[in-house]
């Protein structure tokens, strides 16, 4: 999905994320968590959101399924990787990266010809006890 940068972009990319769950789940008979619908949509609107807040220009989304993950990539113009930032309660705002990598398996960051690549890996289901599968390296 091209991003080009109006204000409906976000709310697009997180309609199209639970479009694509839908149809692993209907046309492929693939199981999908809840929990990891609403993660992906989660992940989906802060990693959209950062691209269209620092980099100039239009972003690209992919989604795919790898084993038993969706990965969630997100390009855009920017050449700056994204630091998380420590934690501070008394931060506003800028969190964004910190929850990303908080409810995902693995995330990765990195710098393209033009630009950045960021590729955040979430479990498609939770164990039978609830816990969500362990974090693994991209």
């Amino acid at each position: 999905m091209t991003l080009h940068g109006g204000g409906t972009d976000i709310a697009q990319a997180r309609h199209r994320a639970a479009g694509f769950l839908a149809r692993v789940q209907a046309e492929h008979g693939l199981p999908v968590s809840q929990r990891a619908m609403d993660v992906t949509q989660l992940v989906v609107s802060e990693l959209v959101t950062n691209a269209r807040k620092y980099a100039p220009g239009p972003a690209l989304l992919d989604l795919r399924i790898t084993g038993d993950t969706v990965e969630v990539v997100v390009w855009d113009s920017d050449p700056v990787l994204p630091i998380a930032r420590a934690a501070d309660a008394g931060r506003v705002g800028q969190h964004g990266l910190e929850i990303v990598m908080a409810v995902c398996q693995g995330f990765e960051a990195q710098r393209e010809p033009v630009g950045k690549r960021i590729t955040a890996r979430i479990a498609l289901l939770d164990d039978p006890g609830g816990a969500v599968a362990g974090r693994r390296p991209l």
